[in-house]
C-alpha cells in the first residue's frame, strides 16, 4: 500500500517535472527570450491550462506529487535563489539603494494590506499582492505562501497580477527614459529601475535596454530588494502566531526556516568558493525547481477561482503600481542623491 502511495506521488512529480521541461523549451523561443519571459511564468500559464482541461481526467492519487512540488521543492528553490546573490552586492551599490529599496518595500507592503483592507478583499490574496509588487515579484509570492500556507489559487492570482503590470514597466521604463522626461542620471535610473520593477527578469530586461551604467546599478538594487524577503518572511511568520493566538490557537512563531537557509546560502556564496560554471549550474537548476512550483501552483488554479478573487487583487495591484511608478520616481531623484 505504502509503494503504491509513493508510486502516484512520484506520478504526480512527474508531470509536474514534464510542465517543466515544456516550460524551459517553450521560454528558449526568441520572442520569450526578448519579453523576458521566465520559464516560472510560463510554467504557471502551462499548470493553469491542465487545471482548466486535463485535470479531471487524471487520477486524484497525483494530487498528493503535485502539491509536494508546490510546497516541498518550493521551498528548496527558494534556498537555492541565494546563489544568485552575494553581501558584495549590498556594498557595491551603497546607501542609496538600501534606503530607496527599505523605503519602497515597507511602504509598498503596508500600504498594499491598508488598501486591500479598505476593498475588503480577501486578507491572504492582499498580503501576497502587496509582497510580490514590494519585493521580487514570483519569487516573494511563493515565500509568503509558504509562510502563511493559503489556498493555491490566491497565489496563482497574486503572481498574475505582478507579472501583468511588472511586464509592462519592463517595456515602458526604457522608452520614457530614452525622452529624458524622468530627469534621472544613469545612476539615478538603475536605482528606480531596480526598486520598483517586479521581477528579477523585468530588472534585467529594462536594464539592459537601457545601457550597461543603467542594468549594472538595477540589478544590484533589484537584488538587494530580493534579500529583503528574508526580514519580511520572519515578521510574517510573528505576525502568523499572532493571529493564531487571537484565535484561540497555540500562538507558536513559525519560523520560515527556508528563509533562514536562503540567507545562510547567500552568505555561503559571498565566500566566492565554488567555481562560477558551478554556480551557474545550481541557477539553472533552482530555476527548474521554481519552474516545477509554479507549474503545480497553476494546476491548482482554475478559472472559476480567479472569478471567486474577482476584480480586487487587479485594483490593488494597480493602486500600488501607480506608487512604484510615481512614489519609486520620487525616491530616485530625490531621496537616493542625498545618500550617493
Amino acid at each position: 500500500m505504502l509503494t503504491e502511495k509513493r508510486s502516484s506521488m512520484l506520478h504526480g512529480i512527474l508531470l509536474i517535472a514534464l510542465f517543466s521541461c515544456a516550460a524551459f523549451y517553450i521560454g528558449g523561443a526568441k520572442i520569450f527570450v526578448e519579453l523576458s519571459f521566465s520559464p516560472m511564468i510560463i510554467g504557471i500559464i502551462l499548470g493553469m491550462l491542465y487545471a482548466n482541461s486535463l485535470r479531471n481526467h487524471l487520477p486524484e492519487t497525483w494530487v498528493p506529487g503535485i502539491q509536494f512540488c508546490s510546497k516541498k521543492i518550493l521551498r528548496l528553490g527558494i534556498i537555492l535563489y541565494g546563489f544568485r546573490l552575494t553581501f558584495q552586492d549590498v556594498i557595491n551599490v551603497g546607501t542609496a539603494g538600501i534606503v530607496v529599496d527599505a523605503i519602497v518595500v515597507v511602504v509598498t507592503i503596508l500600504g498594499g494590506v491598508w488598501v486591500g483592507k479598505m476593498l475588503k478583499m480577501d486578507k491572504d490574496t492582499a498580503l501576497l499582492t502587496s509582497i510580490g509588487s514590494g519585493i521580487c515579484g514570483a519569487a516573494a509570492v511563493l515565500g509568503a505562501e509558504s509562510t502563511i500556507r493559503t489556498q493555491p489559487y490566491k497565489t496563482a492570482v497574486a503572481v498574475a497580477t505582478v507579472v501583468i503590470f511588472g511586464t509592462i514597466s519592463m517595456f515602458l521604463y526604457p522608452v520614457v527614459y530614452r525622452t529624458g522626461a524622468l530627469q534621472l542620471t544613469p545612476q539615478e535610473m538603475g536605482i528606480y529601475a531596480g526598486s520598483t520593477l517586479h521581477e528579477v527578469a523585468h530588472a534585467v530586461g529594462a536594464g539592459n535596454a537601457m545601457g550597461t551604467e543603467v542594468s549594472n546599478v538595477s540589478i544590484i538594487v533589484k537584488m538587494i530588494r530580493v534579500m529583503m524577503l528574508v526580514p519580511v518572511l520572519l515578521v510574517l511568520g510573528y505576525v502568523v502566531a499572532r493571529r493564531k493566538t487571537s484565535d484561540g490557537g497555540a500562538g507558536k512563531i513559525a519560523i520560515p526556516w527556508f528563509a533562514v537557509g536562503f540567507l545562510v546560502v547567500i552568505g555561503f556564496n559571498s565566500l566566492s568558493l565554488l567555481p562560477a560554471a558551478v554556480v551557474d549550474v545550481i541557477n539553472y537548476i533552482d530555476t527548474f525547481l521554481l519552474t516545477m512550483a509554479m507549474a503545480a501552483l497553476g494546476a491548482e488554479t482554475s478559472i472559476d477561482k480567479f472569478k471567486k478573487a474577482g476584480a480586487k487583487p487587479f485594483i490593488l495591484a494597480f493602486v500600488l503600481y501607480a506608487w512604484l511608478l510615481v512614489g519609486g520616481w520620487a525616491l530616485a531623484r530625490y531621496v537616493a542623491p542625498l545618500c550617493l
